[in-house]
């Protein structure tokens, strides 16, 4: 007779209550550590969006390949061309005599199909990546200065920071068909940009070595501190974690709700009507990274708090911890396995940017190892029994019965052919008889056996 242990969740006794001190000391840990949580959100923004040149190169591909950014482009190059160009001046030199008249008129309406013809260029690879070449070009320049370097055609003379694009000004020019005497009359200023005033610079400096260092040890503080929070929490860590999950999912729905107000605001204060649309896709490009890093630091609360649900006290996180409660007490290396190949997968596929660096994979892998160590540990002391029943039917002893099986069926050796079982001395005489009947043995063959049998 066979002794079935009843599988009831062990329920130990209550911890004892948090003091009223630590109690507001842990609030006050999570609350400030979700507010430098923010600022840290902000600081890898513009670390990794600004100062990054691979994320600089690919927002300046997707900025051109915009059709709204390619049409309100052509018009300011068009617009500064004939600021800067005397067109009727250019056609009167090769129209005939005759038709010399006509410049004026022809030169105005030559303007909007030539911002169609430069609008046209611009959906062309070539000249795309000749403004991707640009940007590039001047984004490092850029950040040169901002480093407190210089060179790379960036000067810091008469009290300015410029940046000098005369020479791409007349590349366009030139694809225009303007005569190159003409684009050599352009007043040498005309493509000068003035990136920063002399008495931005130190600010702007010192701005770029906080945001290197803030970007880093902001994350590393984040992390210490929630951490800090959970340990205080003796007896209401669970608990604890989930309030930690949810001011994640806070802060990263904060971060979500600040890029569209700020976008709001820059759109409607600074860009006129006219370049409102292209501004906007400007500034989704622009803050791609910002609104990835939100819904990141979402998922991830969600995540914590999906671990304080699976260990709390709801039956529904009860039953599921029975269910596999067997694989993690009794067969523990299946459900380490799994969860290898699970992140191995999540890792392949990458959906957040900790997950395409080395730091961030090793941090999250181990903190599920430390989850699935501490699930594990909280069944074996609720359902010491899981597994040792002959005849379990939970999820996890299912699952366990199958990995075994296919475990077993991979490593069984085949057997070799049994021997036939051997005849009784009456049997072989009346097979002899019968295939001396049939004419398949002769008479003397048939008594030589007969003798062997017999002998």
């Amino acid at each position: 007779m066979v002794t079935t242990v009843e599988q009831s969740a062990v329920t130990p006794a209550g911890p004892p209550p948090l003091s009223r001190g630590r109690k507001i000391g842990i609030w006050a840990l999570i609350i400030v550590t979700a507010l430098i949580t923010f600022v840290s959100i902000l600081t890898v923004w513009v670390q990794r969006q600004m100062l990054d040149s691979h994320s600089w190169h690919k927002a300046s591909a997707q900025i051109i390949r915009d059709p709204a950014v390619q049409s309100a482009l052509a018009t300011e190059l068009v617009n500064e061309m004939y600021s800067n160009v005397d067109i009727a001046a250019e056609l009167k030199k090769r129209l005939p005599k005759d038709f010399k008249q006509l410049a004026d008129p022809a030169a105005a309406a030559l303007r909007d199909p030539a911002t169609r013809g430069v609008e046209f260029l611009l959906s062309q690879p070539r000249f795309q990546q000749l403004f991707v070449q640009a940007s590039d070009v001047a984004h490092e320049k850029l950040v040169n200065v901002l480093e407190n370097k210089t060179g790379f055609g960036i000067s810091t003379g008469n009290g300015n920071v410029t940046l000098d694009v005369t020479e791409l000004l007349k590349q366009i020019g030139e694809a225009l068909g303007i005569p190159s005497d003409a684009l050599n009359r352009i007043p040498a200023d005309v493509g000068v940009i003035t990136i920063m005033r002399s008495d931005q610079l130190s600010s702007a400096q010192q701005a770029v070595r906080l945001i290197k260092v803030l970007s880093v040890w902001l994350l590393v503080l984040v992390v210490a501190l929630y951490s800090l929070a959970i340990y205080l929490a003796r007896g209401r860590r669970r608990r604890t974690l989930a309030y930690v999950g949810w001011s994640l999912v806070a802060v990263g729905l904060l971060s979500l709700i600040a890029k569209r107000l700020i976008g709001n605001y820059v759109l409607s204060s600074l860009v006129s009507d006219t370049y409102r649309e292209p501004a906007h896709h400007v500034w989704l490009i622009a803050t791609a990274i910002l609104g990835s890093i939100g819904w990141a630091v979402v998922l991830y609360g969600l995540i914590l708090v999906l671990a304080a649900v699976l260990g709390g006290p709801w039956r529904a996180a009860t039953w599921l911890r029975r269910e596999i409660a067997p694989v993690l007490n009794q067969h523990q290396e299946y459900a380490w396995g799994g969860l290898a190949i699970v992140y191995l997968l999540v890792v392949l596929w990458g959906p957040t940017h900790a997950l395409r660096t080395w730091w961030g994979i090793l941090a999250i892998g181990a903190l599920l190892a430390l989850g699935v160590y501490l699930l594990r540990k909280q069944t074996l002391v609720e359902f010491p029994a899981a597994g040792l029943e002959p005849h379990e039917h939970t999820l996890g002893a299912r699952m366990a019965a199958a990995a075994h099986k296919v475990t077993e069926h991979t490593h069984r050796q085949p057997k070799p052919d049994a021997a036939p079982p051997a005849r009784s001395t009456a049997e072989e005489l009346a097979w002899l008889l019968d295939l001396k009947e049939k004419g398949a043995i002769s008479e003397d063959e048939f008594e030589q056996a007969k003798k062997h049998v017999l002998a």
